[in-house]
C-alpha cells in the first residue's frame, strides 16, 4: 500500500526511538563533578591561605618573643633558641612550598576536566564515531536495524518497544509501503513478503 502517514510524524517517530537520556545523564554527572573539584578546591586554597596567615602571625610572635629576650638576658640556652627559631621558620616555608605546590596540581586537575568536558560536547550525546560502532556492535538489534534501513526497510516500534510497523522502499519504483507486522504470521512469510515488496 502506499504511505499515508505525514512524512514529518515518521521523522518525529524516528527521532523518539533515539535514547540519548544516557548521555545526558554522563554529562550532567561529569558538569557535577567539575563543580565539585572546584568548591573543594576553593576551600583547599582558603584552609592554606587561613594556615598560613596563623602561621606568619605566629612567626611574628616568635620573632617579637626572641627580639625581647635578647633584650632583657644573654642566657646560656640563647644558641638552642635561635636553632628553634630557625626550625620554624623552615616549617614555615616547606608548609606554605607545599600548599602552592598542591594549588598548582588541583589547577591542573580542573583544567583537564574542562578539557575532557568540552572533548564530550563536541562529539555530542551520542559520542564519537568510535562509541557508536562499538554500541552498535555490542546492540543487536541496532545491527538488525542498520541491516534493514541498508535494504530500504524501516521498523518503527510501539509505546512498549516492540516492532510492529514497518516502511517498505521500492526506490525503482518510488513506491512505499506501510506493513503492520501481525505476530501469528511467521518470520518468514514477512521475509518473503517484504522481499517481493522491495523487488517489486
Amino acid at each position: 500500500m502506499l504511505l499515508d502517514e505525514d512524512p514529518a510524524t515518521l521523522i518525529h517517530h524516528t527521532i523518539g526511538n533515539f535514547n540519548i537520556h544516557p548521555d545526558k545523564v554522563a554529562i550532567g554527572r561529569i558538569n557535577e563533578s567539575l563543580s565539585t573539584l572546584q568548591q573543594a578546591r576553593d576551600l583547599r586554597i582558603r584552609e592554606a591561605e587561613s594556615a598560613l596567615k596563623k602561621l606568619s602571625r605566629n612567626l611574628a610572635t616568635l620573632s617579637t618573643h626572641h627580639a625581647e629576650t635578647l633584650c632583657s638576658h644573654n642566657s646560656p640556652d640563647h644558641a638552642s633558641h635561635i636553632v628553634e627559631l630557625d626550625t620554624q621558620k623552615f616549617r614555615i616555608a616547606k608548609a606554605a612550598s607545599d600548599l602552592e605546590i598542591e594549588s598548582e596540581r588541583l589547577e591542573q586537575d580542573l583544567e583537564g576536566l574542562k578539557g575532557r568536558l568540552q572533548e564530550l560536547d563536541m562529539q555530542g550525546v551520542e559520542g564519537d564515531e568510535g562509541t557508536k560502532a562499538r554500541r552498535e556492535i555490542d546492540d543487536p538489534t541496532i545491527l538488525k536495524l542498520k541491516i534493514y534501513r541498508t535494504l530500504g526497510i524501516d521498523v518503527e516500534a510501539d509505546g512498549t518497544g516492540s516492532y510492529n510497523k514497518a516502511v517498505i522502499r521500492n526506490n525503482q519504483k518510488g513506491d512505499v509501503h506501510v506493513v503492520n507486522i501481525d505476530p501469528k504470521f511467521s518470520r518468514y512469510f514477512y521475509a518473503s513478503y517484504f522481499w517481493q515488496t522491495m523487488e517489486g
